[in-house]
């Protein structure tokens, strides 16, 4: 007997669940890169923010760091960035992936239990 075939439905939920979590672990990592700006730079909130998020995303920063320890910060958190951008990416992607191969495998399998039926 087959497994069941993967529905769009399931598809839908696990990209759902996914998406909180990667919106959850993002909102930590811009508040982290927010308090580092604000505090380490003395930048207002927004504009610490906003710095954070260039950061993330690969940008680059917007305003110009005059601390040696913000400098530090940004260099740490922009090596952070781009590791957890990428990290992030493959989180919102792998139920697309695992779904893909699950059908592929089912079509495999359904070929098999086609050629064995034929065979016998």
């Amino acid at each position: 007997m087959l497994p069941r075939k993967p529905t769009a439905g399931h598809l839908a939920r696990r990209l759902a669940k996914n998406g909180l979590v990667v919106a959850g672990l993002l909102t930590g990592a811009l508040g982290i890169g927010a308090i580092g700006y604000h505090e380490l730079n003395g930048l207002p909130w927004l504009d610490a923010t906003l710095n954070a998020a260039m950061i993330l995303t690969g940008m680059g920063p917007v305003d110009r760091l005059a601390t040696p320890e913000a400098k530090v910060f940004a260099i740490v958190y922009s090596l952070f960035g781009g590791v957890f951008f990428l990290s992030m990416v493959a989180v919102l992607l792998a139920p697309v992936a695992q779904h893909l191969l699950h059908r592929f495998h089912l079509e495999l399998d359904e070929r098999r239990e086609g050629r064995r039926k034929h065979d016998v």
